[in-house]
């Protein structure tokens, strides 16, 4: 459930980049994760992208490519989108 937390938090940061670049179309999302525990239980690669696919359902970034990389900060970042 925390995993879709972070995917809500991520994917409103990208729909707000997408909006101030006037992006009609998110085609990739490029996030640096590091081993984020939250509330005992790890937040991974594979249940973060799932759950930000399912949010961006019905979205400009509904299609987007998601690109998970390691980093060793103890945060998340939305490192970068690309879009049309």
């Amino acid at each position: 459930m925390h995993d879709l937390h972070v995917a809500d938090k991520i994917l409103k940061l990208a729909l707000e980049e997408g909006k101030k670049n006037k992006l009609k179309k998110i085609t990739k999302i490029v996030i640096e994760l590091s081993k984020i525990v939250e509330h005992g239980d790890r937040i991974t690669p594979k249940n973060l992208e799932f759950n930000l696919k399912m949010l961006a359902k019905d979205t400009p970034a509904e299609k987007a490519k998601i690109i998970i990389r390691s980093t060793k900060s103890n945060i998340f970042i939305l490192k970068e989108i690309y879009g049309k």
